[in-house]
């Protein structure tokens, strides 16, 4: 059945705020795009994050382009590993990221923060810890 994926896929209205948002702010590779439709990520061996904009969903699932829904809030979130969770927070906090969370400690054995794109995508970013058994 599925043996890989290969992209993450985000709907966005603003395409170029969220390009350079992902570009610049998060220092993600850019692979490129098509004006006004998509951009492309390279997250990592082959995985891709893209940007669809309204007119870039529209193509990719053969609709009619509309205004992507925003309001429930997320759905879902994207996770990712990073190796000092307090030293990213604090940059991209220096950078203007928005955190809903800042770095916490969880039972489970990670440290996580959660941010959000300029378009209320959310983002985690956890390290590995040592927790200790509780007595």
């Amino acid at each position: 059945m599925i043996q890989k994926t290969d992209a993450i896929v985000l709907f966005v209205q603003d395409l170029d705020g969220c390009t350079a948002f992902y570009r610049d702010t998060l220092q993600m590779k850019y692979q490129g795009g098509e004006p006004d439709n998509l951009a492309m990520f390279l997250l990592q061996d082959g995985l891709s994050l893209i940007l669809l904009s309204p007119a870039g969903t529209a193509d990719v699932l053969g609709t009619a382009a509309q205004v992507i829904p925003g309001a429930g809030g997320p759905r879902g979130y994207l996770a990712t590993s990073v190796t000092d969770v307090d030293g990213a927070y604090e940059l991209l906090k220096a950078r203007g990221v928005r955190f809903v969370q800042p770095p916490t400690d969880k039972l489970w054995g990670l440290r996580m923060a959660h941010f959000t794109d300029p378009e209320g995508n959310l983002w985690e970013i956890t390290q590995d810890i040592d927790v200790k058994p509780h007595q």
